[in-house]
């Protein structure tokens, strides 16, 4: 016999899934069974169980039963019983023998400069509630079903007007598939663009390692392709590639935007070979001193998918990304997702089309945008005051800078780092490990969005003592502003 208690109209609404198994009396049968899930620990000390005639209305059984029970176990100190406070687990009860000891993960560092991460704390979190208020209340009532793979409608209408008016990107919302991120949206694309055997992909020689890794488990490989100050080297693209990830607004790490006639080569490349352009607009949203690059998508929406998110803008917690993608794609793309949609949340949708059509998406990020690049000029300052033997490149947009260092001195400069409490990347982690082109120079890759305001000073400090410590040797203490020895 088995039963789950929710609690009669006089109970408390507590739910309780007890196994009282067959053969011998119903009192033994439930003391056993209350007895295994408190010393299981389903049951936590403290535990208010459920008022006798619930239990023995949901069990099927006699309240007198259940009283007995409960007062056995109470006898026994399994149980406490107080009036006005019900029946509850003993706190003194046992809790059940611990599982294998697993190391423990080792705390984070103090200073986060890690690229790509938003402040946790600068979240719009009234606004936020605003049009979570508004979505909600003028949320039709199919809203709250199963829903269209491709994302809700009040979304999808939004974006394609939004990103036409800010990014220069041609689509329509039967063309946008919402989905919960950059890295879904390349599962889904390596799935549809996959053949017998499936083409290579061609990715910047510097970019994540972890979008790599997601083509490695969809069985395609990737082959990189040469990164410079103007960009990805287009001319390097083989023809049976089948697709190419580019980040043209801000390439990824290095910054800065793919050159004009770069961009106009990518688009020549997919008419001549077939293939598929697919842009991360990664940072597109945050630049500082340059005018804004428009996508490579609106000079061909039929060749070019572009991909967006809200994990740098708003918060990677709300799982929120996209695709525009050529009519050619959509039913693939839709087919691959699968017919109910399981990532990003119909509510979150509705309040993120509501934060778009409102204005308020866009006086959160120009409010941003100006913190980031008054905490981009503060690290560049610190910098060249403290540490001025290193160069800081890729400052036009985005979250974070590249600190350039001396040959030999990138890993010194990470363990220094972490000795100091600071999180940070070098710049060579991001390198295709095939890449046979020559390599950037060592380097620094530092994020400045993720510390909170009170933090963001220490955090500099510590990361200019890192490079001092690290640097000594190489560049001399005069160069880096320690005191010089005497002279002769």
């Amino acid at each position: 016999m088995s039963g789950t208690t929710g609690g009669g109209p006089d109970g408390l609404g507590v739910d309780l899934h007890l196994e009282l198994g067959a053969g011998g009396s119903r009192r033994a049968l439930l003391i056993g069974a209350l007895r295994e899930a408190v010393r299981g620990g389903r049951l936590a000390p403290g535990t208010r169980l459920p008022p006798y005639r619930s239990l023995a209305a949901d069990l099927g059984i006699a309240r007198n039963t259940v009283a007995d029970a409960y007062a056995e176990l109470v006898a026994e100190g399994w149980l406490t019983s107080r009036q006005g406070s019900g029946t509850r687990v003993a706190e003194q009860v046992s809790a059940p023998a611990p599982g294998p000891v697993r190391p423990a993960a080792p705390p984070p560092l103090p200073y986060d400069l890690v690229q790509g991460k938003p402040d946790p704390g600068a979240f719009p979190r009234a606004a936020w509630l605003t049009a979570a208020r508004r979505a909600l209340t003028a949320a039709p009532h199919e809203a709250f079903g199963t829903g269209d793979p491709r994302g809700r409608i009040e979304l999808r209408r939004a974006l394609a007007a939004y990103l036409a008016r800010v990014r220069g990107v041609r689509t329509t919302p039967d063309r946008i598939v919402v989905c919960s991120g950059t890295a879904h949206a390349l599962r889904l694309l390596a799935r549809v663009t996959r053949g017998t055997p499936p083409p290579p992909w061609a990715v910047e020689a510097y970019g994540l390692p972890f979008h790599r890794g997601l083509f490695g488990e969809a069985g395609v490989g990737t082959v990189p392709v040469t990164v410079d100050g103007y960009g990805a080297r287009i001319a390097e693209i083989p023809p049976e590639a089948g697709a190419v990830l580019l980040t043209p607004a801000h390439q990824f790490p290095t910054g800065g935007p793919l050159h004009p006639e770069r961009r106009a080569g990518v688009l020549e490349w997919a008419r001549r070979t077939g293939g598929l352009v697919v842009e991360d607009d990664y940072d597109g949203e945050f630049r500082y001193d340059r005018r804004p690059v428009g996508a490579v998508q609106g000079l061909d929406p039929e060749r070019t998918v572009f991909l967006g998110s809200l994990s740098k803008s708003l918060s990677p917690a709300l799982r929120i990304g996209w695709m525009c993608l050529p009519t050619t794609l959509v039913d693939g793309v839709v087919a691959a997702k699968g017919v109910r949609e399981p990532y990003a949340s119909a509510t979150e949708q509705l309040t993120f089309a509501d934060f778009l059509d409102s204005g308020a998406y866009d006086r959160h990020v120009r409010r941003m945008r100006q913190r980031h690049r008054v905490r981009r000029d503060r690290l560049v300052s610190v910098l060249a005051e403290r540490v001025p033997g290193v160069r800081v490149t890729g400052l036009a947009a985005g979250l974070h800078a590249v600190v350039e260092l001396p040959p030999g001195t990138e890993r010194s400069a990470v363990t220094a780092a972490a000795r100091h409490g600071v999180a940070v990347e070098g710049l060579s982690d991001y390198r295709h490990p095939e890449a046979r082109g020559p390599a950037l120079p060592d380097g620094l890759v530092v994020g400045y969005a993720t510390p909170p305001e009170r933090l963001y000073g220490a955090a500099l400090d510590a990361l200019c003592d890192a490079l001092c410590d690290a640097l000594c040797d190489t560049l001399g203490p005069t160069v880096l502003g320690a005191p010089a020895g005497p002279s002769s």
